[in-house]
């Protein structure tokens, strides 16, 4: 147990702790200093300490997330870590509409801005990455085009629909809420169980690709379990005290967010993307390693899965939410928006309808991102 302990409490894992942990019993005793009004130098200063507290216990979480991952293997590790990344940015987006002020737009912005960031700034590098160092690999496409077809539905569902079922404004009305969260929890509840049992092996690299070839054959999941309690129960404890901070945290940041977002005048949508780069950075990560070691349907479990997971719990807690605390969340996009998501679910089913994945792939997937940020500040 000892040796256990000392492999999962590692010192990087306790410094983790203790400055999430720390960040919040400062702020604790800052609040009387913070109730008032706050110059822009300390402002900024605590906004910045904050997202970087934040992005390093994200980090610790994703780290936590991949050793359950290894130790589970696929489908289930990849679930674990798409998962984790979705419940941070579920919290994030509660604590800002949860914040003072007014927050119609944070669910859409955040999943949007999620949305582009994935499909395209990540898979476009992925692709560019893994082109270049496996010429010759290819993703399973029944598993890609089940996440495209998770996908289609799901953001329609959040973007496109609300502006033409909806009140006029842009919100689905109370009765249509309420069937669109239990819809979409179902829909996604199905998925999972099918990704997890009956059609698990169309989430796996495809046979004949030589990394897949070379793996170890995987032990079934109830004997991981039985084997490897102690260290699963260890990392799972873990992963929760770091995702804690980040939760209290989070109500702070959306404050001092907004205040800083006013002062400089700047697009509300900016809210959502720092948020979607907030929570997707470490994973981001993992998946350019997964494609340099030539994994092509890692890359596509930990993008499109993050993204499924991300629709189809953010929708319906937003909702909820809304629900029960009388907001208006609207969610409907604008037409620029629309296009631009249509255009890269299409590039999309492009890419990974080939026969291989080339760099070029990747540069149109980044170019599409570009085209996003520009229409931003537009």
């Amino acid at each position: 147990m000892r040796t256990l302990l000392r492999s999962v409490l590692t010192p990087t894992a306790i410094l983790r702790l203790m400055l999430g942990w720390g960040s919040f019993v400062l702020l604790l005793v800052l609040a009387p200093v913070l109730a008032g009004p706050v110059s822009a130098w300390l402002l900024w200063l605590l906004l910045v300490g904050i997202v970087a507290v934040i992005t390093v216990n994200a980090f610790g979480v994703v780290t936590e997330a991949e050793h359950l991952a290894h130790r589970l293997g696929d489908p289930y590790g990849t679930l674990v870590l798409t998962l984790s990344i979705a419940a941070i940015e579920v919290i994030l987006i509660s604590a800002v509409m949860l914040g003072p002020g007014e927050h119609a737009t944070i669910a859409r912005d955040s999943v949007m801005a999620v949305s582009m960031i994935i499909m395209n700034l990540v898979i476009g590098a992925a692709l560019v990455v893994g082109g270049y160092r496996h010429p010759d690999r290819r993703a399973n496409s029944t598993g890609v085009s089940l996440y495209l077809g998770m996908l289609i539905v799901l953001l329609t569902v959040a973007f496109a629909l609300p502006g033409l079922i909806g009140d006029g404004t842009g919100a689905y009305t109370p009765a249509q809420a309420i069937i669109v969260v239990v819809l979409t929890v179902g829909v996604y509840g199905f998925f999972l169980v099918r990704q997890m049992g009956a059609q698990r092996a169309d989430f796996q690299e495809i046979s004949g690709v030589p990394s897949a070839a070379s793996a170890p054959a995987r032990l079934p999941i109830r004997r991981v379990l039985a084997e490897h309690r102690a260290e699963l129960t260890a990392r799972t404890v873990l992963l929760i005290a770091m995702v804690l901070p980040i939760v209290l945290l989070s109500h702070d940041m959306a404050a001092l967010l907004d205040e800083g977002l006013d002062r400089l005048d700047a697009p509300i949508a900016l809210s959502g993307i720092l948020i979607a780069m907030i929570v997707f950075l470490p994973e981001t990560i993992t998946t350019i390693r997964a494609a340099s070691g030539g994994d092509p349907q890692r890359v596509s479990n930990l993008c499109h899965g993050a993204l499924v997971s991300t629709a189809g719990l953010t929708i319906p807690v937003v909702l909820t939410i809304g629900l029960l605390t009388g907001q208006r969340v609207l969610l409907a996009e604008t037409p620029v928006n629309l296009v631009l998501l249509g255009a890269t679910l299409l590039l999309t089913l492009a890419t990974y309808s080939a026969r291989r994945l080339t760099p070029l792939h990747g540069a149109v997937h980044l170019l599409m991102f570009v085209l996003y940020g520009l229409s931003v500040f537009a």
